[in-house]
Formats: C-alpha cells, sequence, structure tokens
C-alpha cells in the first residue's frame, strides 16, 4: 500500500503535470456538474417527448439531434478550429514577449470566425429544405432548422475568446460560465416538460443557455486581455504577422481541413443515423452517445489543458517533460476510463430505463444498450491516448492528423455507404470505433517517435 501510495506521489510531481491537473480541475469539476445536468436535461427531453401524443412523438429526439447536428456541420465547416489557432500562436508569442504580435492574432481570429459564422448561418437558411428532406421524418419543419441555425450568429466571436481564457488559464471562470448555462438550460427543459411544451419551445430553452455562455465568454476575453496588453490593444496592426503570415496561414488552413474531415466522419454521426435509420432509431443511438458521455467527463477537458503545456514545454524544447506529460495522462485517463466502463456495461440497461422513462418498450432499451456496450469499448482506448492530436499540434505537425484522418473517413463512409441501414445502430457505433482506433493508434506512433527523436536534444526540466 506504501508503494502504491508513493507511485502516486510521484505522478503529479512534474509541474507541467500539476498545471495540468489543476486547470483540468476547474474544467473537471465543471463538465462533472453540467453533465449531470445535461443528463437531466436529456431525460426530461425524453419524457417531454414520450408524452406528446402528436406526429413527433418518440422520433422527437432523434430529430432533435439532427437539427442540432445539422447547425453544428455548417458551422464548423466555415470555421478555421480557431481557438486552436489562438492557443497555439497567442501563446507562443507571449512566451517571447511579443505581445503586439499576441494581439493581432486574437483580432485576425476573431474577424475570421466572425465571417465564417455568418457564412454558416447564410448556409443553413439556404439549405433547411435539403436538411429537412435528408434528416427529417416530417415535413414542413425548416423554420425549426433555422431558427436553431441561429446558434451560429450567438457563437459569432466565441471560439477566439474562448482560446483566450485558455491560453491565460482563465479556466476557473470558464468553469462558472459552463455551470450556469447548463443550469440555464435545465431549468428551461424542465419548465417546458412541466407545462405540456414541445420541440420548438426545446430548441428556445437550449439557444438561451447558449447566448448566456457566448455573451459572458467574450466579456470575460475581452476583459482579461485589456488587463494583459493594455486599453490600446484593439489597434494594433496586422502588418506585425507579416513575416508569419505562411505559417499562421499553413496552420489555419490545415486544422481547418482536419476539421472538415471530421465532420464527415465523427461529428455527424447524428446525420448519418438519422439519414439511413430515421428519427426513432436516430434518437436511441444519440441517446446511448450520450450515455457514453459518461466515460468522457473527466478526460474532455483534458486535451484543452494538455495542449497549452505542451506548447510551452516545446517551445522551450523540454523534451522530458513531454514525454513525462503524455505517459502520466494516459495513465491518469486509464484509471478512470477502465472502471466506469465496466460499470456502465454491467448497469447500462437499468440506467437507459431510467433515462428514457415509461413510454419506452424494452426492444427500445436493448437498441441502446448494444450500441453504447460498442461505444464504451471503444472509447476507453481513445480516452487512454486523449492526446494524440493536441500532441501533433503542439509539435507543429497538423498535417500528419489530416492524412489520417483522411484515409480513415474514406474507409468508414465506405462502409456506411455500403452496407446503409442494414448497419443498424450497433453497426454505426462499430464503424465510428474503427474510425477511432485506426486514426489513434497512428497518431500515436507518431507521437512517440517525434519525442524519441528529440529527448537526446531536451532541455532543463521544470
Amino acid at each position: 500500500m506504501q508503494a502504491l501510495w508513493h507511485y502516486l506521489q510521484n505522478l503529479f510531481e512534474s509541474e507541467f503535470v500539476k498545471r495540468i491537473i489543476r486547470n483540468s480541475s476547474y474544467l473537471v469539476s465543471a463538465t462533472v456538474i453540467a453533465a449531470g445536468m445535461g443528463m437531466l436535461q436529456g431525460a426530461f427531453q425524453a419524457r417531454t417527448f414520450g408524452n406528446l401524443g402528436n406526429q413527433i412523438g418518440l422520433a422527437g429526439l432523434g430529430l432533435l439531434a439532427a437539427i442540432a447536428g445539422f447547425t453544428n456541420v455548417l458551422n464548423r465547416l466555415t470555421s478555421f478550429r480557431i481557438d486552436e489557432l489562438v492557443i497555439r500562436y497567442v501563446r507562443l508569442y507571449q512566451e517571447r514577449g511579443e505581445t503586439q504580435k499576441a494581439a493581432a492574432v486574437y483580432k485576425l481570429a476573431a474577424i475570421l470566425e466572425s465571417l465564417g459564422a455568418i457564412l454558416a448561418f447564410i448556409l443553413i437558411v439556404w439549405l433547411a429544405p435539403l436538411g429537412v428532406s435528408l434528416f427529417s421524418d416530417l415535413s414542413d419543419v425548416e423554420t425549426w432548422f433555422i431558427l436553431y441555425g441561429t446558434l451560429a450568429l450567438i457563437n459569432l466571436v466565441f471560439d477566439s475568446s474562448d482560446g483566450i481564457l485558455k491560453v491565460f488559464d482563465r479556466f476557473d471562470a470558464k468553469a462558472v460560465i459552463e455551470i450556469a448555462q447548463s443550469a440555464v438550460r435545465l431549468g428551461l427543459t424542465i419548465l417546458v416538460f412541466i407545462t405540456g411544451g414541445g420541440l420548438l419551445e426545446l430548441i428556445l430553452a437550449e439557444l438561451a443557455g447558449r447566448l448566456l455562455r457566448s455573451v459572458a465568454v467574450v466579456w470575460l476575453a475581452i476583459r482579461t486581455v485589456r488587463e494583459k496588453w493594455g486599453p490600446d490593444w484593439l489597434s494594433t496592426p496586422f502588418s506585425v504577422l507579416k513575416e508569419d503570415r505562411r505559417s499562421l496561414l499553413t496552420f489555419a488552413f490545415s486544422t481547418n481541413l482536419s476539421a472538415t474531415i471530421s465532420l464527415v466522419s465523427k461529428d455527424s454521426e447524428d446525420l448519418w443515423v438519422n439519414a439511413f435509420l430515421g428519427n426513432v432509431v436516430g434518437g436511441f443511438y444519440n441517446v446511448a452517445r450520450t450515455l457514453n458521455g459518461l466515460l468522457q467527463i473527466p478526460v474532455s477537458p483534458l486535451p484543452a489543458t494538455t495542449y497549452p503545456e505542451l506548447s510551452r514545454a516545446v517551445a522551450q524544447k523540454d523534451w522530458k517533460s513531454v514525454s513525462t506529460v503524455l505517459k502520466r495522462g494516459s495513465l491518469i485517463a486509464s484509471i478512470y476510463s477502465l472502471p466506469v466502463s465496466t460499470f456502465l456495461i454491467i448497469f447500462g440497461r437499468s440506467l437507459i430505463g431510467f433515462y428514457l422513462g415509461p413510454a419506452y418498450s424494452a426492444a427500445d432499451i436493448q437498441i441502446v444498450y448494444q450500441a453504447l456496450v460498442i461505444l464504451l469499448l471503444g472509447f476507453s482506448f481513445v480516452n487512454i491516448f486523449y492526446w494524440n492530436r493536441a500532441a501533433l499540434l503542439a509539435f507543429n505537425r497538423p498535417v500528419f492528423p489530416t492524412i489520417v484522418n483522411f484515409v480513415g473517413m474514406l474507409l468508414k463512409v465506405s462502409v456506411i455507404l455500403v452496407f446503409g441501414s442494414a448497419l443498424g445502430a450497433t453497426g454505426f457505433a462499430a464503424a465510428l470505433i474503427g474510425y477511432y482506433i485506426f486514426s489513434v493508434s497512428l497518431a500515436v506512433m507518431r507521437v512517440r517517435n517525434h519525442v524519441v527523436k528529440n529527448l537526446p536534444n531536451s532541455g532543463a526540466g521544470t
């Protein structure tokens, strides 16, 4: 027992690891609370649809997921993963003491994000009829697609501002904001359930929470940069970035290409399933993915807090700390992931029945459970190597994951197009996990080779 205690103490002795855990603790606390409220919100949504006697009924969960997925895909299609650009270059210039360049990057990121958000909303309005025909079992619901699409405008400069908060370690404030917006969404969803509302009211409840989050994050980011760079930061000319223009553009477009590939391969799951299997099964698959989120609660914030620390260590050429962060990060993730997966596999059916409520049958619960088991097995592996993409970006190797993800996307899409509706919810879950295992494994091997190559040239650790 003493040896185990000593090992756990050594696990957190690195200053890089301590900062990651400290910053993650804010986000994990917020994520646990927000995830709990999100689960309750989803349960009340399921019961709301289960109580509806109209044509939406049990298909409502899938339709709502399809509407949200439609907006998410088009919004991210026009974005440049701006938060990663901000973290990468604002952090770099702050480390070098080049605050003018840091300010110019934030300005540039905010402008690019705003233009992308406006373009996304235009596409949502234009393509809403196509979205209804492909992803909805109901006709004449274009208005709901467009209404939810206003989320693109609500998040006009959210990602760039969120990146600033990550750079300056404002994870405590981010945690408070996340909890507040989750509470608003949950409270309004419960109100919809009590008053007998429907899909329209549930969409409005979702948008209200997102609006609160966006306004709070942007306000705090502007306040933070005024404190760090002074009140005149906004007047910083873009010309200070002239020498770094090529690097910035390469990073922005390569990460955006990678994001586009991810949209097709993994982030558009709700659209694929609803298109091939309909809104009822699409809703069940969405429930399986939601419950699988329990596995990711403390792990999902780790890439966001690991990436800045890896970038700092790489900038200092401290490859020993890089290696330490990766190894201990995997161990920390596995300590949580493996027991939780086991618990959910054993008690999954009971949890699903509680989540869905009495309006859903044992056959419905079985569909959700089978997909959930596949997702749990695959995401346990993904969690252990959560840092794979963050490490490659910190190494300034954004192109490699793009190539790997592209090949994985082709394989996954080929399976879906060949087998289509014959896959069922379980088959779609297996296709998703196959993609993850393929892409993550290759990324981990590339990261390992890069670290091993640079370890002999490592500077002093922190």
